[in-house]
């Protein structure tokens, strides 16, 4: 594997979590366990544009994967 796609793929991945973890619905934990949620709310204003740019690194991530698979070394077999 490249090591730049190697590098490329680790630092996607790093901001795709950051990016996930910071979407937090609710308040807390009490919102996860069946505590108060607002199911059908828009997305609006910077909430949104963090869910846009987490389907972009979701989209890159699936791109550097690709990318890793077609061009990772061949043995020789």
């Amino acid at each position: 594997m490249d090591p730049m796609l190697a590098i490329g793929q680790i630092i996607v991945s790093i901001a795709l979590i950051a990016a996930i973890l910071l979407q937090a619905r609710g308040s807390g934990l009490s919102a996860t366990f069946g505590g108060d949620s607002a199911v059908y709310r828009s997305r609006r204003g910077i909430e949104r544009r963090l869910w846009q740019f987490t389907v972009v690194l979701g989209v890159l991530f699936a791109v550097f994967s690709l990318a890793a698979y077609v061009f990772a070394p061949t043995t020789g077999a």
